[in-house]
């Protein structure tokens, strides 16, 4: 029986042109999982608030919503309250009391429930939760995950049927975020608890789900089983892009067969790939394919890098990158194809042609343009030197001894648990908090040393991770025009949001008005925290494109993220961060190569069967697929290819707009510069 039955189901907020939902319909059975996907504004969480009497939104709903078979509006308002569950996207906006036992008991008391009742619903929630190590905490010492975890078990403590998630790890890392979603799937598992989770990252939620509901421009487009759903997501290459990483190899290389969900699956899939490969008759075929590809402009060489001799019409790596290999070698090293998979696969093959494409991938990711600006006699944008750090004298120290150094037109990403001292980080660089010890050195001078804002004015802008922080007027039009910003240039498209007030859009929208806003001020030191963070999987894409552009107009970029597709698609380098201090380093590839949890879809699944593969575009093309407008890590859009916006699968659409130029712009917009007072970081 279903729980839950949309009929024709329509929002429009007021004053709005269209529709937010158009006529949506569906149902969900009791004790289904269900993952909700699709773009930034595509009405994914004004749907779900619907559901949710107490928070539905202002404006004109039409069409039936039945509750276990009673249309919502007629339900008491006590059932109403308690039988739908809802956990929100940012943790610190639901949580109300002080300490974590209380925030258990803090819903109880508002159903009155008497104090024995209480006392057992939070001792076995606790447990279950495996909350009791931290259960007398306050709440300001939890981590991010700690907190969305403690969300969560306060709502289920008041046992509701229906359980509501909307992007419940989108500020979490990804190790905390994958343990959220193994939770969420053991209740809805354990206590048959019918559950709707709205996901920009599919990876792990994809797999365990019933079903999979996709929205475009409000409208459903479908909610079917996820390989279905996937299938019939193919003609949507924005919608393509937010499916997990097997499900996009799958579809990259032809989409024959069954489609592999999990990594797991996808690992399979490749396996099966390879032996197709190796089968006898295609040995020595399937390294010309896959070269083929490569010739296309799919190369994992990146176009305009210094790597690649286009002008001989062969793409030959150049003797510079292939230097010493003999005729045999540096033929195989137009791809790294041959030594990309598994040398079982390659039977046939000739042993210097594998070594030689081995020898070349590395060469292909690397970004031999980052350093000239350092070398050039230029200092570097960013330099923290043994750097100490506490936010109480007598509490622990946030940063210990911390070393980064980030050159001038480089994108450097910093990934980390929740906790691990990033935001902290970006703060000493904004000048908002001042270490202990240690010196920060914004290009070349000390920090201490800039004066009344000048640090602003001349060359550094901040992200926060709160983006509400940055808005003071109501219209999304008035806060572009109060920083600055060329409206007819964006680089993403507003134009359908002018309008309406920066507190009335999702969080992916805010996201994008806000680096709108922060980009405006054309800064040469861009720091973001979580830049990324509720946007969706074609957003991302865009925006990793404009941080290229940014890139090769000399800007430098420090990056705070939890997504690790993102930063393997956008970073020269990355750092990690554990307990404050950095204790891993290197170049994108290599970075993400060598770890095994901190790594990307791609890179767990391909373990040991292609070395050096960590985006899906990379995988494609050392399997031999027709990959045309995908662009592999360091492809188009790198040192030498300024503005070359990088291709998604599907024909992803360039970021539109100019690229901001990387002279320094005045400051003429309140709450666009980093405000002076810090604020506790609980985490990170």
């Amino acid at each position: 029986m279903a729980l839950l039955q949309l009929r024709q189901v329509s929002f429009t907020y007021p004053g709005a042109q269209a529709p937010a939902v158009h006529q949506v319909s569906f149902s969900v059975e009791k004790g289904e999982l269900v993952a909700i996907c699709g773009a930034t504004g595509s009405g994914k969480s004004t749907l779900l608030r619907l559901l949710k009497r107490e928070l539905t939104p202002m404006g004109q709903r039409e069409g039936t919503i039945l509750l276990d078979g009673v249309p919502l509006e007629q339900l008491p308002p006590r059932t109403a309250a308690f039988s739908v569950g809802y956990v929100m996207q940012r943790p610190d906006e639901q949580i109300v009391t002080d300490k974590v036992w209380h925030e258990l008991a803090f819903g109880l008391e508002n159903m009155g429930l008497g104090q024995s009742d209480i006392a057992r619903r939070v001792a076995e929630t606790a447990a279950y939760f495996g909350i009791e190590g931290w259960y007398e905490k306050p709440v300001d010492q939890l981590s991010g995950g700690q907190k969305q975890l403690l969300n969560l078990a306060a709502v289920m403590a008041m046992q509701p049927s229906l359980l509501i998630l909307d992007e419940p790890t989108a500020q979490l890392d990804p190790i905390a975020a994958a343990d959220f979603i193994a939770t969420v799937h053991r209740l809805n598992r354990e206590l048959g608890l019918t559950v709707l989770v709205i996901e920009h990252r599919l990876e792990e939620l994809m797999p365990l789900c019933d079903k999979l509901l996709a929205l475009e421009a409000g409208r459903l487009l479908v909610c079917d089983a996820p390989a279905r759903a996937a299938a019939a997501l193919r003609s949507h290459p924005c919608l393509l892009d937010a499916m997990p990483a097997a499900v996009r190899l799958y579809h990259a290389l032809g989409g024959a067969g069954e489609c592999p969900l999990s990594i797991a699956q996808g690992r399979r899939f490749v396996e099966e790939r390879l032996r197709e490969m190796a089968a006898p008759g295609r040995a020595e075929a399937a390294p010309g394919a896959a070269v083929g590809a490569c010739g296309s402009g799919a190369a994992l060489p990146a176009a305009g890098n210094g790597h690649v001799d286009h002008a001989a019409g062969t793409g030959h790596i150049t003797p510079g990158a292939a230097g010493g290999t003999g005729d045999a070698e540096h033929a195989a090293g137009h791809t790294a194809a041959c030594a990309g998979v598994a040398p079982s696969a390659w039977a046939g093959c000739a042993p210097a042609a594998a070594k030689a494409a081995h020898r070349q991938l590395p060469v292909a990711a690397g970004r031999p343009g980052h350093s000239s600006r350092e070398g050039a006699g230029e200092p570097p944008a960013l330099r923290l030197h043994q750097v100490y750090f506490r936010y109480e004298r007598s509490g622990q120290d946030v940063l210990r001894g911390t070393d980064l150094t980030l050159r001038q037109g480089e994108i450097l990403c910093l990934l980390g648990g929740n906790g691990s001292g990033k935001s902290t980080l970006l703060s000493l660089a904004a000048g908002l908090n001042r270490a202990q010890h240690g010196q920060v050195q914004v290009f070349g001078k000390r920090i201490s040393a800039y004066r009344d804002q000048s640090l602003y004015r001349e060359c550094v802008a901040l992200l926060p991770q709160d983006v509400q922080t940055v808005f003071l007027c109501d219209t999304v039009r008035e806060e572009l025009q109060k920083a600055g910003a060329d409206i007819t240039a964006l680089p993403f498209d507003l134009t359908h949001l002018m309008d309406r007030h920066p507190y009335d859009l999702s969080g992916g929208e805010q996201q994008l008005v806000a680096l709108a806003r922060v980009l405006a001020l054309k800064p040469r030191l861009l720091l973001m925290d979580e830049p990324a963070k509720g946007l969706d999987a074609h957003a991302r894409k865009q925006f990793a494109a404009v941080l290229k552009q940014l890139k090769a107009a000399g800007v430098a970029l420090l990056i705070v993220t939890h997504d690790v597709a993102f930063a393997a698609r956008c970073a020269d380098r990355c750092v990690l961060l554990f307990r404050g201090e950095a204790v891993s380093e290197g170049e994108a590839r290599s970075f993400f190569s060598e770890n095994l949890f901190y790594s990307t879809a791609i890179s767990r699944m391909t373990r040991g069967l292609l070395p050096g593969a960590v985006t899906v575009e990379d995988a494609a093309i050392l399997l031999g697929g027709e990959v045309a407008g995908m662009a592999p890590l360091a492809a188009a859009g790198e040192d030498g290819a300024a503005g070359t916006a990088p291709q998604a699968a599907g024909g992803e659409d360039d970021a539109a707009g100019a690229a901001p130029q990387a002279a320094p712009g005045e400051d003429g917009a309140a709450g666009t510069a980093p405000q002076p007072a810090p604020a506790k970081e609980a985490a990170v």
